[in-house]
């Protein structure tokens, strides 16, 4: 015997690291040129096969890219089992885009709602078209982009030639043949000289009909608007894994919505205390399992994670797994930068990725003792966090990601930087990157420390590079450009992000 267990054999080899290059780039803005504060955007989304990509921006606006080589190659899938050589990478085109949100007021709260997205999801698609869904901070919208045949109109009686020679309808109008009679009346000459039957009349009287021809054009056409149901800003809408439900989560409140029904939504978690001044923790977050469809998870301000059964009660007051770590040392920041601004299931269903303001947690949901894995993404803030606060910096809100393996995960941060850790036992991977088209240009010099293995359960602890407050370059690190939102290919480690205006893409 060599002392080797089964779980030594079973235990995942760790992955080289990803040597990420740039793709993409959408909405490129010039030197010096000033971004306007409705192209920045705020939502960014594959659908789940990885062929689309939806964002949305602070003027309501949704835009639509598809993907172009796999459409050119065939199924890049099957491409590879049969060793076919693929040596481009990933490319998407600009699909569509329509307003799906306009600016509201209020009157019975005397509050202007902003027309900026919140956040998009993928529903499944029909017949050959997309659908999805969109909110602001108070209505949702269910979208169908459909490409449709254009229809024109077909010839009638005139003939254009005769037309052109005798002047167009128009024209004839412009020549006016109303004549003034003495009494102050009119009358109309309809026979005027610029229209002329032919010889005999018309033989047959055709009507002008609607013709569809060859050429299409993408319509977005909105199909049910969710509102009226939630007192508080939305910041959180998610699938049901049924394809005929969905949730959306305010502050206090998170509402079941069904697909079809637009007027009726029910209540499903509700914190709100009898008394606002006993609240003490708020919804920032919520998401559905990506394969149970009778269980979701919601984020606290105290930085807690809650796994909540739709089975067993109507009103899911009581979680059946509550997620939290114990902090160490207190301060006046510590309730602040414990607060998860996002939550994401991993595909299998069985981790689920949390940002807070200075870190990544990956938890097993099988083990509610703490997180598997931390990663730290900023620690070099921790010294300037008072500046933070009085800025307002540290109320920013990070989303996060895992890729469709679920052996790294990846989150953003300041200077237009994003972070991408490898989540295995063992790995050192932690590259940083900036959205531009050289993004290793802002790679720290130090090395990841090692992960730690604190007990049998894989339960980890890695940190990033920790540097001070100047990049590899010697340049201060910007607070004011912050990269909030990014998103992960469903099944290629490809990276969509943004950074204001612009949509940088990535591979590796």
């Amino acid at each position: 015997m060599n002392g080797k267990g089964p779980e030594d054999a079973r235990a995942p080899a760790v992955p080289p690291p990803l040597e990420w290059k740039f793709s993409q780039v959408f909405g490129e803005r010039a030197a010096g040129e000033e971004v306007q504060e409705v192209d920045i955007i705020s939502a960014i989304e594959f659908d789940k096969s990885g062929d689309h990509l939806a964002t949305g921006d602070r003027g309501g606006r949704v835009v639509l890219f598809e993907r172009t080589d796999v459409r050119d190659h065939g199924c890049r899938r099957d491409l590879e089992s049969l060793d076919y050589p693929i040596s481009r990478h990933p490319e998407f085109r600009y699909k569509t885009e329509f307003q799906s949100h306009e600016p509201e007021f209020d009157y019975l709260k005397s509050l202007e709602i902003e027309e900026k997205i919140n956040k998009i999801r993928w529903c499944q698609m029909a017949n050959g078209a997309l659908f999805l869904l969109s909110t602001n901070d108070k209505t949702i919208k269910f979208w169908k982009v459909q490409e449709k045949k254009v229809k024109r109109i077909s010839k009638m009686n005139l003939d254009p030639s005769q037309a052109a020679a005798n002047g167009s309808i128009a024209s004839s109008s412009t020549a006016s043949p109303r004549v003034c009679l003495p009494n102050g009346g009119c009358s109309y000459n309809y026979m005027s000289n610029d229209f002329s039957f032919p010889p005999g009349g018309f033989p047959s009287l055709r009507l002008p009909a609607v013709v569809a021809s060859q050429e299409t054009s993408l319509v977005a056409r909105c199909r049910r608007i969710y509102a009226h149901a939630h007192d508080y800003h939305i910041n959180s809408i998610s699938n049901n894994s049924d394809g005929e439900t969905f949730i959306s989560a305010d502050d206090l409140r998170i509402n079941l919505w069904n697909l079809e029904i637009s007027n009726q939504s029910f209540n499903i978690v509700d914190v709100k205390p009898a008394n606002m001044e006993d609240l003490t923790e708020v919804i920032t977050s919520a998401e559905f399992h990506p394969n149970r469809c009778n269980t979701l998870a919601y984020s606290s301000s105290k930085g807690s994670i809650r796994l909540i059964d739709l089975r067993q009660s109507a009103l899911c007051d009581n979680h059946s797994q509550l997620f939290e770590e114990a902090p160490g040392s207190r301060s006046f920041f510590t309730e602040i930068i414990a607060s998860i601004s996002d939550i994401k299931f991993g595909q299998d269903g069985r981790h689920i990725l949390s940002r807070d303001y200075m870190t990544l947690k990956l938890w097993d949901i099988n083990m509610d003792s703490g997180p598997v894995a931390t990663f730290q993404v900023h620690e070099y803030l921790r010294p300037q966090l008072c500046d933070l606060y009085e800025s307002d910096s540290i109320f920013d809100k990070f989303e996060c990601c895992l890729s469709g393996d679920g052996l790294r995960v990846a989150t953003g941060s300041y200077s237009n930087l994003f972070r991408v850790f490898g989540c295995v036992a063992g790995s050192t991977e932690a590259a940083t990157l900036e959205a531009s088209k050289n993004p290793m240009r802002r790679q720290g010099q130090n090395p990841a420390r090692p992960a730690r293995s604190l007990s049998s359960l894989t339960r980890v602890v890695r940190r990033g590079a920790e540097t001070s407050g100047i990049d590899a370059n010697g340049n201060s690190y910007d607070f004011t450009t912050k990269l909030l939102h990014l998103a992960w290919h469903p099944t290629e480690n490809s990276i969509a992000c943004a950074a204001a205006n612009s949509l940088y893409m990535y591979y590796a």
